[in-house]
């Protein structure tokens, strides 16, 4: 496929895997809505936000370098995003004094950049897994 093509094709494909990805987990995870909190301000959710946007790139980038066609980024894409669902329950769960969920909705900054770390931290896991 010619270069300028695929690269618009991986692009499209990835906005709509990270697009997917963050109307998912708002579904599941969270109690709010997540871009109500962020048009208030609320940095905390922001970074958690971003830590997703950021992981599921990441696992799509590799998965454009390691894959031969579209498709194949799609499911990697599709898988990364139920790994990044599952690193936040692990993570709620490691926190048992407190909710995570809870704590982003409070504005807690600490917390956010926790979730953006393990978010991004993942999401090289998963794209080194990628072959």
């Amino acid at each position: 496929m010619e270069p300028f093509v695929s690269t618009f094709l991986f692009f499209i494909i990835s906005i709509l895997v990270i697009v997917a990805g963050l109307f998912i987990f708002e579904l599941v995870t969270t109690k709010y809505k997540d871009w109500e909190e962020i048009s208030k301000g609320n940095t905390a959710v922001a970074l958690s936000i971003a830590g997703k946007v950021i992981g599921i790139g990441i696992i799509l980038s590799f998965a454009i370098y390691h894959s031969t066609n579209l498709v194949e980024v799609l499911i990697w894409g599709g898988y990364g995003v139920v790994l990044q669902i599952l690193s936040y329950f692990v993570f709620e769960l490691f926190t048992r004094k407190f909710s995570v969920e809870e704590k982003l909705k409070e504005g807690n900054v600490a917390v956010g950049i926790v979730a953006l770390s393990v978010s991004i931290g993942l999401a090289f896991v998963v794209g080194a897994s990628i072959t």
